[in-house]
Formats: structure tokens, sequence, C-alpha cells
């Protein structure tokens, strides 16, 4: 008898998998750790033999090994996106995969494009603007700079999908994904825009189309002695993997908010229809008839990694710590997070990281607090544009590895004013993929959830002050020296060793 649920979950530094029961409750879990290759400035990429599909069958071996071989209803997928994998027509990759918008080396592309297609039509029919997030420049970008590689390019894949597609032998995308490929994809008609996709790249066959929770194919003979899979077991389409974490705390009704505390800062808004905006991006749901609105930094928890780093490597326990014990606001401290430059709100690749205020009094405590008071600061600059474009969140709700040790998310709370809720499972984006598994096979429901709060971080209004001044001079920090940051970027480009 079919009884448990499998989700995989493909991460920037990490690959998750869990084992459920179809009531949510979790049987097993299992991590694998990968790297993130940073091969020029601006540039990252990941292997998808290496990284993506031989974490998924570690995974799959040690999970099913667990259970009966028939005991599995069905497997979901989610992986970080969007990204550019070229494949041939057989699907073997090309290249290493181009990473989502911590990837900025197609700048020239996306200016050129907006040129071409008219910044508000492509606002109009894809839901976002052209940023380094964007499908569409990456793929011109390797027809100009690669063109072996472009010449045999056929497919093109995102973390999911190709893991899919070794499991299944499927050649498909999840609508919500695609919604992320601009300017490939409509967000009005829920199909590709075949007029711009010809137009970028007349070789590509476009995937065919599903959504996350559709069983898109089965798990093949091959696959299924590599993994320890049962031959014919479902495999759902999957999609990103921050939907995919939505989904695994609830977060699912118009006006709830994800803040996700990780490598990246990201921000997924449930909304009831499409609210197009320059400064933020726009997509369709995880499930038919929904929509999104969405914002994500481009570093977060990757500059706390990168400050533990430059100080020795001492636990997180001791830098939290010792932040713990600075007051609010640093002693007069303002970090700008932009160390991979910037995605939303400001869309600003050559953006760059600024530690400003600094004097002989300041320690390692006033700084790593300062880096956590940044990125709340961006929080609460999101969190206003969502309010300027009319989708100011309802609740707000924290995931992440960011939010144990309480520090962080204090500091968040304080900063904006808003509590958030942490619920009790923090699996990941592999929980939500579960539950997409469970409703692609009947067990579950589009509107249900597994998920169950565990406590609510309230906001510290004595601190309030001080952070409304600081905010402010953070909102004015990057217009000040965005000349400079661009400049320095320049430079830094100019002497890479292998730029």
């Amino acid at each position: 008898m079919h009884e448990v649920l499998i989700g995989l979950d493909v991460g920037t530094s990490s690959s998750k998998g869990v084992v459920c029961a179809p009531d949510g409750a979790i049987l097993r879990t299992a991590t694998r750790a990968h790297g993130l290759d940073l091969p020029r400035p601006g540039w990252a990429e990941h292997d998808a033999e290496g990284v993506w599909w031989r974490d998924v069958v570690d995974l799959l071996r040690e999970l099913t090994g667990a259970f009966p071989d028939d005991s599995v209803a069905a497997v979901c997928v989610s992986g970080i996106g969007p990204c550019l994998l070229p494949a041939t027509a057989a699907g073997e990759p090309l290249r290493p995969a181009i990473l989502y918008g911590i990837d900025t080396r197609a700048t020239r592309e996306i200016e050129e494009m907006t040129d071409r297609y008219g910044a508000e039509e492509i606002l109009r029919r894809s839901g976002s603007p052209l940023t380094s997030q964007a499908i569409g420049p990456k793929l011109a970008w390797l027809a100009r700079q690669e063109p072996e590689i472009w010449a045999r390019t056929r497919r093109l894949y995102m973390a999911s999908s190709f893991v899919v597609a070794r499991l299944a032998g499927e050649y498909v995308l999840d609508h919500h994904s695609a919604s992320q490929s601009d300017p490939l994809y409509d967000v009005g008609t829920h199909s590709w825009n075949d007029a711009w996709a010809r137009d970028i790249a007349p070789q590509l066959e476009l995937p065919r189309l599903a959504w996350p929770a559709e069983v898109v194919g089965a798990v093949t003979a091959s696959a299924g002695a590599l993994t320890g899979l049962t031959p014919d077991t479902p495999v759902c389409a999957g999609t990103i993997d921050a939907w995919a974490e939505a989904v695994s705390v609830g977060v699912v009704e118009p006006g709830d908010l994800m803040l996700m505390y990780g490598t990246t800062m990201f921000l997924v808004l449930m909304a009831v229809e499409p609210v197009p905006n320059p400064r933020l991006w726009t997509t369709v749901g995880a499930f038919p008839g929904s929509a999104s609105v969405a914002a994500g930094m481009a570093t977060s928890g990757a500059v706390t990694d990168w400050f533990r780093t430059l100080v020795g490597g001492p636990p997180f326990e001791t830098l939290l710590q010792a932040a713990s014990e600075a007051p609010a606001g640093s002693e007069g401290l303002l970090v700008l997070p932009y160390f991979a430059g910037e995605r939303t709100p400001i869309f600003d690749p050559q953006a760059r990281g600024v530690i400003c205020g600094l004097t002989l009094r300041h320690g390692v405590g006033h700084l790593y607090r300062a880096i956590l008071e940044g990125t709340a600061y961006a929080v609460r600059h999101h969190l206003d544009v969502f309010a300027e474009v009319g989708a100011a969140p309802n609740r707000i709700v924290a995931v992440g590895g960011g939010t144990q040790g309480d520090l962080w998310t204090q500091i968040v709370s304080d900063v904006t004013g808003r509590p958030q809720a942490l619920p009790a499972e923090t699996v990941g984006a592999a929980y939500g993929d579960a539950f997409l598994a469970a409703v692609g096979v009947g067990l579950e429901h589009a509107g249900g959830t597994w998920a169950r709060a565990d406590r609510q971080v309230e906001p510290d209004l004595r601190s309030r002050a001080r952070y409304d001044e600081l905010y402010g001079l953070y909102r004015d920090l990057h217009p000040s020296t965005r000349r400079h940051q661009h400049a320095l970027a320049a430079v830094g480009l100019s002497e890479s060793p292998t730029g």
C-alpha cells in the first residue's frame, strides 16, 4: 500500500529531502551540502549532473532505504530558480547552469532586450521588468559569448525540471517557474509568449507547461535502479524553492507573506491577481488561479557567512551573543548588504556593499549586528514598496536557517514594527514539495495545509525611534554613494584575474 510522500529541494548551498505521512508527519529527513561556483565576479553557477542530480540520487537512496519498495505514493522536487541550464535535444547539459539573480553577467543584454520590446510592454505581459533574474537576457548572453554551445542548445532546464527529466524522462516546466522566465511567458494567458521566445531563441524547444502539483510522469526503470524508487512512482512537476517553501508554511491566502532567511533574503506575498510593478516580480502562484508578488535580496545569509569567515570562523552562536550585547543601531553603524549587487527593489547589479560609520569603538559584535540590521532595513524597504503598490501583507511568516537563534528575527521585527509567525516545522521547501505530491495524487487538496504555528516574534517598541532614524539614513545611503559603488564595481571587474 502506498503510504508516504517524498519531497526534495535543490538549494543554493545544500539539497534536502523529506519523507512524510499523508497527514504531514515527518518520518525521515536527509541533507547534502554542495558548493556554489563563482568563476568570475558577477557569475554564479552549478554543475547540473555533479550537484543537482547527484544530490537527488544520494538523498533518494538514503530516504527510500528506510521504507518498503512500494510505499511511496508520489515524489515532488523543487529547486533554485529561475536558472538557465542549456541542453541538447536529448537533455544533456552543455555547460554549468547559470543561476538566478545572483548571477549578473547579462547586464548588457537586459538593456538591449528592454529597448527592443519596451519596458512597459514587458511589464504588462511578463509581470516583471527584465533584471538579473530574467532568463531571456541570459539566453542572449549565451548566444553572444558562447556561440558554440548556443549552436547546440535545444532545451532549457531549471533545477526542478532537470531532476524531473532525470526521474521521469519528461521535458516539462511548471507554470510558476515559467512565469519567472522573463520575457518568455505571458502571465495573462498562462502560456509561452511564442513570438518573443522565437525571436530570442528560435532553435529552442520550449517545455510543456504544468502546475507544480500536477503529476507529469512516472519514475523510469533506469531512474528507479539509481535512486531506489519503484518504477512507475508518480512524479509531480515541482517548482522554484521559495514557492514550495511558502506552501510548506501555509502561505497560500491573499495577504500572506513568507519572509525567507537564507543565503539570500526572499519575500513571497500571495495576491488575488497579478500586480505588475517595475520594482518587484509578479508571477503566477503555485496553484491554478493564484498569483504572487515576490522580492529578493541578492545577499543576506551570504554576508553573515562572509563576515564569519573574515573573523576566523567562530560559531554563529558566538557572533550572535556578541551582537546581542551591542545596542540597537550598533552605535552608529550602517551596512548596505549589496555585496553581490542588489535585486529588488533597486535592481542594481553594480551596487556594492557599504559599511558606514566605523569608529575605533566598534568591535566584532557591533559589525555583526549592523549586518543583521542592514538586512532588516532592506526588509522594511520591501514592505514599504509592497504597501505603495497596494499589496501590503496581512501576516508575515518567517522561515529559513536565519530564524534560529532569535536575534535576527527580533531585529527584523524591531526595525519593521511587524510581528512574525514562526512555524513549528522548519524543514523548508522539501516539506512543501511533499505536500504538493500529496495534492498531486489526491491525498490533499490545494487549499489545505500541514503548517502549524509555533510562536510569534513581537516588535520591541523601545528601539523604534532609533531604528526609524537609521532607516532614513539607510534609504539615503545608496543614492548618495551609487556613483562610487558603480565606479568601484568597474575597477573590480577590470582587475579580476579571470575577467
